[in-house]
């Protein structure tokens, strides 16, 4: 029943040589990878307008300088990124970029910065497509969390259907979402240009007397948020088609052309239509409403950002999996996020990835504007630090031209810095948790890389020296009664070594009396061994028994305990009988240096 139902959710299971059939083309990967920051243009210009409607509407034409100064981190990031793609083309971004150049400790910051990110893309994305959604029907207001984590699960699911086919479901909303933007900006132009917007909006370089330095770089900050997902592509080099950084470098460029274009139309519109932050309708919203009025074209622009939104969470699907599958190789991460699933994504990568934000959306009742700022400022930790990275690299290297290469990082590095900083002091009270919260990373991946560096010298042997321990073998079978289970599991243990005993725990003198009557009865050639139990417990009598057989015997023999165990036909028949073989085998796996090993007999009705 679990592997039809898996069947028609996820698909077939695909041969390992298939994996080339699912390398993205530059149309697909522009939609699956640039998918988290094309959509942020629904709330980048809303975050940087919540913060100036602090000081008055007045302040709103500062939105202008800011969206321009936005543009430039935009090109900077998309140059030195460029790079990166080129100096780095097995992929990994940030944190192969920050290992490589300034160390392991520094690497694991920014991976692990990006990791929490991508979860946080995720809760974001999700929670930012609920909102476009219930500004269209207010009504729904109360259910955001469950459309949130039901959209969640959805993308989970056709993530691990493969990167091809999650990438075609995709692509056709992410280029609907393009055009309408355009639509909407360039009917939103036409419209003021000819005197349909009749807003009264402040003049630019209108003096507003209340507004700060750190007014203005905390808007800044804020309309940075729309540069999230930048670095998605570099990071997923090894998904691309080949020559693959050739392809990821033109994807990158389209992607920045693309977000430029879409965010200056967002924040011109926005300034001229007079638009302010509302709790029941984002500025998108707003501007559809002020350009199309509240009829078809506005309803489909505010259902194909909320799909947009919902979407570019599948960034996080695509970068997350093969960046948890770097870690797991380093052995940062555990092992199980190296295996490729029935479809040949990292399964295991993405189903964590889908629980965890899940679980994030539910924590923040799907407040976006409570998790944008832990968002950027987790993704700004990662910038930095791979431009410092690739200035290091440049150094050090030199190549032909490196100084401009370096000019273009170090510029880079500055700017995000400037901005991580500006992040850190204007929204403490809101990124203050990653302080916390990146430490406690910090030392989970460094207790697996210990735990499998002591595994490691724990298991390895001396071919020279380490030879096989040639010995006897003593089997103990527990047995519960005299059953076509026990002797299925004496005939086994009678096939290895005739050093075999059977123990019995009884409860009462009456039903020990009859225990040991049926095995005399039986007789089946193998000594039975009765123990009382005056506390009703199995285990405990069964262990000091198997204490002295090893004590007696550990010096000359294996010592091996069998356990007999019957398998019901139908899972929900299993539940009607205890699970004494289960709770013994666990018990002496974890307490005992002994062979534990189960005979199962196959019931079939």
């Amino acid at each position: 029943m679990v592997s039809k139902v898996k069947r028609l959710l996820i698909g077939r299971p695909m041969k390992s040589n298939e994996l080339d059939h699912e390398k993205l083309s530059k149309v697909k990967a522009l939609a699956v990878l640039s998918s988290d920051a094309l959509s942020s243009v629904a709330y980048g210009t809303e975050q940087i307008l919540i913060v100036l409607v602090a000081a008055g509407f007045t302040a709103i034409w500062y939105s202008l300088p800011i969206a321009l100064a936005v543009l430039g981190l935009l090109a900077i990031l998309i140059l030195s990124y460029r790079q990166t793609i080129f100096a780095y083309p097995q992929g990994g971004g940030a944190y192969i970029v920050a290992k490589s150049n300034l160390g392991v400790p520094t690497g694991l910051l920014a991976g692990g910065s990006l990791l929490v990110d991508y979860i946080l893309t995720v809760a974001v994305s999700a929670s930012a497509g609920t909102d476009a959604i219930t500004s269209a029907f207010p009504g729904l207001h109360d259910h955001s969390v469950l459309i949130a984590v039901s959209v969640i699960l959805l993308l989970t699911i056709i993530n691990l259907r493969g990167v091809t086919e999650s990438a075609s479901f995709i692509a056709i909303p992410v280029y609907l979402f393009v055009v309408s933007i355009f639509v909407l900006i360039v009917a939103g132009v036409f419209k003021y240009m000819t005197g349909g917007a009749h807003a009264n909006v402040p003049e630019i370089g209108s003096a507003v007397s209340n507004v700060s330095l750190f007014l203005l770089l905390k808007a800044f900050s804020s309309g940075c948020s729309a540069l999230t997902g930048v670095e998605a592509v570099s990071n997923a080099i090894p998904n691309f088609k080949a020559p693959a950084e050739k392809n990821a470098a033109k994807t990158l460029m389209m992607m920045g052309l693309i977000l430029g274009i879409m965010f200056t139309g967002i924040t011109l519109l926005a300034y001229w239509y007079g638009v302010v932050p509302d709790e029941k309708a984002t500025v998108v919203s707003q501007i559809a409403e002020s350009t199309f009025g509240r009829g078809g074209l506005y309803f489909f622009i505010q259902g194909i950002t909320a799909v947009i939104l919902f979407l570019a969470a599948n960034t996080a699907y695509s970068a997350f999996p093969l960046l948890a599958f770097m870690f797991a190789k380093d052995k940062y991460l555990p092992h199980a996020f190296m295996v490729r699933g029935d479809r040949l994504g990292f399964s295991n990568g993405i189903i964590f990835l889908g629980v965890l934000s899940a679980l994030l959306v539910a924590a923040f009742h799907g407040n976006t504007e409570s998790l944008i700022p832990l968002y950027a400022v987790g993704v700004f930790i990662p910038f930095t630090l791979s431009q410092l990275g690739m200035m290091v690299h440049w150094y050090k290297d030199r190549p032909k031209g490196w100084q401009n290469k370096f000019a273009v990082n170090t510029v880079g590095m500055l700017t995000t810095l400037t901005i991580t900083l500006i992040f850190i002091i204007t929204k403490f009270s809101s990124v203050w948790m990653a302080f916390i919260f990146l430490p406690v990373v910090m030392i989970v991946f460094h207790r697996i890389h210990g735990h499998y560096l002591n595994t490691a010298d724990q298991l390895r042997i001396c071919p020279s020296t380490d030879k096989p321990c040639i010995k006897g073998s003593t089997v103990v079978v527990p047995v519960a009664g005299v059953t076509r289970a026990v002797l299925h599991s004496i005939s086994y243990a009678k096939s290895l070594t005739e050093n075999v005993v059977a123990v019995y725990v009884g409860f009462d003198e009456e039903e020990i009396h009859k225990m040991e009557q049926k095995w005399e009865e039986w007789n089946p050639g193998v000594r039975l061994i009765v123990l009382r139990s005056r506390y009703r417990s199995i285990i405990r009598p069964l262990v000091k028994f198997i204490d002295t057989v090893e004590w007696k015997t550990a010096s000359t023999d294996h010592i091996t305990i069998l356990i007999p165990q019957f398998i019901t036909k139908h899972w929900w028949q299993a539940i009607l009988h205890n699970q004494t073989s289960l709770f013994i085998r666990s018990y002496l796996m974890n307490q005992k240096d002994i062979v534990v090993a189960t005979v199962p007999y196959h019931l079939h009705k």
